[in-house]
């Protein structure tokens, strides 16, 4: 099933969106809106059931209970780093597992840019996992070719995730892999890494499998603050109030929700931002038997 409507490019939407965790400054750049168009992928949340939790609307759901979702990218600027934490969908891709996601020709290196952020200014690509909408702007297509969008950056990847979509590339699996992975492991770029590792004083990996093998979760620390860049982990908000609602894209449902009320039990009430794949915002509390986001 395919989204009947949003995917309308971050020009259209809103300026970046910054938080100041500690001395670590994060942005959001956004690719696409996917508002309206997100049941495919948690066919759970119908409108009445999102209508049910007040506290999603309006900034996680419309009026209509529609789901607010983007697909986006975070720049992390540390005292000594520029990090881009997943790249989206990407220009000129093709063989997309959702039409309107293939041969795209967003602003995304401009809004980059135009946030102060030109593409050979970043030293790290970190990839929480390896989907289709995470790492497309890994690669951008030059003369027929596909070659690194950030040629001065080190591509971080979890060994396991890596050495699960090589395996499937070498199935005949994962386009995806050929387009957007392998030219940058082929460049020398890639450095594979743990899913617990730690990557610098303020950012540290958090295992969180079952969207896809080797999920990996951000746990940023810095000066007191904390933020926490599910990647997918979870989708949505939704899926606070309902554990057991895992994606269509969960590689293990049963993981996944298990992935979650771990994560959740471990950030509860804790005060750290809560940025996520496709939404933002927010600290974890509980409800009753389940989370939410207060803001």
């Amino acid at each position: 099933m395919t989204p009947k409507r949003g995917n309308r490019f971050s020009e259209n939407i809103m300026p970046p969106m910054k938080w100041k965790i500690g001395r670590v400054t994060v942005t959001q750049i956004i690719e696409l809106d996917l508002t309206g168009g997100t049941r495919f992928i948690l066919p759970q949340a119908s409108r009445e059931e999102v209508r049910k939790h007040a506290w999603l609307t309006p900034d996680f759901a419309d009026a209509e209970g529609r789901l607010r979702m983007t697909i986006h990218a975070f720049v992390l600027e540390t005292p000594t780093r520029r990090i881009v934490v997943d790249t989206g969908l990407g220009n000129d891709k093709e063989n997309r597992p959702i039409p309107t996601w293939n041969r795209l020709n967003g602003p995304f290196l401009n809004d980059l840019t135009a946030a102060g952020y030109p593409p050979e200014s970043i030293d790290m690509v970190l990839c929480t996992h390896l989907h289709v909408d995470h790492v497309g702007w890994n690669t951008r297509l030059v003369d027929g070719r596909w070659v690194p969008t950030f040629p001065n950056a080190r591509y971080v990847m979890g060994r396991v995730e890596f050495e699960h979509w090589k395996q499937q590339h070498a199935l005949g699996r994962s386009i995806v892999f050929a387009d957007s992975v392998q030219p940058v492991a082929e460049a020398g770029l890639v450095d594979l890494v743990e899913s617990d590792a730690v990557l610098s004083d303020e950012i540290s990996l958090i295992p969180t499998p079952g969207h896809s093998p080797g999920h990996m979760s951000v746990h940023l620390k810095s000066d007191g603050a904390q933020a926490l860049l599910l990647g997918d982990a979870a989708h949505h908000p939704c899926q606070m109030a309902h554990i057991d609602w895992s994606s269509t894209a969960d590689s293990d449902p049963v993981q996944s929700a298990r992935t979650r009320h771990d994560l959740f039990e471990r950030f509860i009430e804790i005060p750290a931002i809560v940025l996520a794949g496709h939404f933002v915002g927010g600290r974890i509390v509980r409800d009753g038997k389940a989370y939410r986001l207060d803001r």
